[in-house]
C-alpha cells in the first residue's frame, strides 16, 4: 500500500481527463474521486514534481491522516475580508488601515504593532458600525461551512482562532459551526470604540499557544491538527501543526505550508484529509 497521498482538488472541478495527465509515467495506485473537486491517488516512490494548470496538487502521508482538531483563522480564511479593513471604510480611513494591514500580512512589520496602529485609528467608531459591518460585509468563504460541519460530524474539534475581534469571530463561528472562538477584545466606552484592544494581544505566538492548549484540553498532540491561514500572523500554527494548510495565501506562508490551496474552496481540507465532501 502507497505510503504517500497525491490529492488534486479544484473548485471548477477535477476531470478524469486532468487525473490522468497528473499521473502521466508516475508508479501510482489507481485514483478515488472524492467529489467532483477532489481525486486522490496512492503513489508509491519520491514524490513527483506535478503541476496542472488550475489544479492543487499536494502530497500528505497515509498514517494519521485524518485530524482530530481543526484550527483556523477568520480573515481571508474562513471570511473573504478583513474585518478591520471594513470597519476602516466605516470610519473613512480604509487606505490607511488597508496599507498597514497588507504591510502587516508580508511579515514586515510585527502582528502587534500593527494592529495597535489601526485600531487607534477607529477611535469614535459607534458600536451600531460594526452591527452594519457583520450584516452588509461578512460571509462564509466557499466551503467552509461543509468543512467545518463535516470535522464536527467526524468527531474532530473545531476551533476558530483569530488576530481579529471577537465580535466577528463569535458571529462567524456560530454561521460556519466552530466549537470554540478566540480573538482580540476591542475597548468601547459608551458605545463607540476607544480606539485600543485588551492586552495581551492574541497573535502569531498566542495563535500557536492556543493550538497546544486546545491539544492539552483534548488529550491530542500537534501530531492530530490541520491547520489553515493565509498571512504571516498564521505562521507560527501553520509550522507546527502536522498538516498546515495555505489557503489562497500569502507568499511567506506557503513556503512554510506542507498543503496550499490556490484553486480550490475550503472544503478540500477534507479531501486532504481522506474524507469525501
Amino acid at each position: 500500500m502507497a505510503e504517500t497521498m497525491m490529492v488534486l482538488t479544484s473548485a471548477n472541478g477535477v476531470s478524469d481527463e486532468e487525473v490522468a495527465a497528473a499521473l502521466d509515467g508516475i508508479d501510482a495506485d489507481a485514483p478515488r474521486r472524492l467529489s467532483d473537486c477532489a481525486v486522490e491517488v496512492g503513489v508509491r516512490g519520491a514524490r513527483p514534481t506535478v503541476a496542472l494548470a488550475g489544479v492543487d496538487i499536494n502530497f500528505v502521508e497515509v498514517a494519521n491522516r485524518a485530524k482530530k482538531l481543526l484550527i483556523a483563522d477568520m480573515d481571508s480564511t474562513i471570511i473573504p475580508v478583513e474585518c478591520i479593513d471594513e470597519l476602516a471604510d466605516f470610519a473613512g480611513v480604509k487606505d490607511r488601515i488597508s496599507e498597514i494591514t497588507e504591510i502587516a500580512m508580508r511579515g514586515e512589520m510585527g502582528f502587534e504593532e500593527s494592529l495597535e496602529a489601526r485600531v487607534a485609528l477607529l477611535e469614535g467608531l459607534a458600536e451600531s458600525a460594526l452591527a452594519r459591518c457583520y450584516l452588509e460585509r461578512i460571509s462564509l468563504n466557499p466551503g467552509a461551512q461543509k468543512l467545518v460541519q463535516a470535522m464536527n460530524k467526524s468527531g474532530a474539534y473545531t476551533a476558530l482562532v483569530s488576530g481579529g475581534f471577537t465580535y466577528f469571530t463569535s458571529k462567524v463561528a456560530r454561521d460556519a459551526g466552530f466549537a470554540h472562538n478566540r480573538a482580540n477584545v476591542l475597548n468601547m466606552d459608551s458605545g463607540l470604540l476607544t480606539g485600543t484592544v485588551v492586552h495581551p494581544i492574541l497573535g502569531r505566538e498566542a495563535k500557536l499557544e492556543a493550538m497546544d492548549e486546545l491539544c492539552a484540553a483534548r488529550g491530542i498532540t500537534r501530531a492530530d491538527v490541520i491547520a489553515v491561514g493565509d498571512g504571516a500572523n498564521d505562521l507560527a500554527m501553520i509550522e507546527a501543526a502536522a498538516i498546515g494548510v495555505a489557503y489562497h495565501a500569502k507568499p511567506a506562508l506557503k513556503e512554510a505550508a506542507d498543503v496550499v490551496l490556490d484553486h480550490s474552496d475550503l472544503s478540500a481540507l477534507l479531501a486532504i484529509q481522506g474524507m469525501a465532501s
